[in-house]
């Protein structure tokens, strides 16, 4: 019993060590994992997460945004409450908005765009690519990229053919030739002998 009590308080004190110094972090017990409630402490950005974080509770703070990849290490993760921040629904929203398709879909019927004015008071669930101002910019210039980088890649390769083809035809004639050349060269060879004879 003196070594459970040991281990219970080490885990205790390496839990307490992990948890953000902003939330309140209590462990679920049997089942294996965290509960981390930073709610309503007016977070502007999300603190470092225990990688085994199972319940998080974001909700009723001031989060705009979230950075691509700050949520991903979180693979335990059963339950989200990410609501009442004044989220700014620009092309940075776009990776909360898949990374709670995948955790947490309902969620996203929650949660409300502050800002831009065009999309204020719509849900994520609401919310398309075409409403997402700097994606519309960034976008043709990334198809411009893609479509450069193909068109390349397939002039390329018809260019392969052509002279593969060419090349082909090209080694045809050629052995054509030259068998005519042997062909003609016996042929004259024959008569001349034949002619002798007689």
């Amino acid at each position: 019993t003196v070594v459970g009590f040991a281990l219970s308080l080490l885990f205790h004190v390496t839990q307490t060590e992990v948890c953000p110094p902003s939330c309140n972090c209590k462990s679920l017990g049997e089942m294996k994992g965290l509960q981390v409630d930073c709610s309503s402490r007016q977070l502007t950005e999300v603190p470092a997460l225990p990688l085994d974080t199972k319940r998080l509770y974001l909700h009723n703070n001031s989060l705009t945004s979230v950075p691509p990849g700050a949520l991903d290490s979180l693979r335990s993760l059963k339950e989200v409450k990410i609501f009442d921040n004044p989220w700014n629904c620009d092309c940075h929203i776009l990776y909360l908005k898949l990374w709670l398709e995948d955790i947490s879909a309902p969620s996203l019927g929650n949660i409300r765009c502050a800002s831009p004015a065009s999309v204020r008071m719509k849900t994520l669930r609401q919310l398309t690519g075409n409403e997402l101002g700097i994606c519309k910019r960034l976008l043709p210039i990334k198809c411009l990229e893609f479509f450069w980088r193909d068109l390349i890649l397939i002039a390329g390769a018809i260019i392969t053919l052509i002279l593969v083809a060419w090349a082909l035809k090209f080694s045809k004639k050629l052995v054509c030739q030259i068998n005519l050349s042997l062909y003609d060269s016996r042929g004259r060879l024959l008569r001349r002998h034949t002619s002798k004879n007689h």
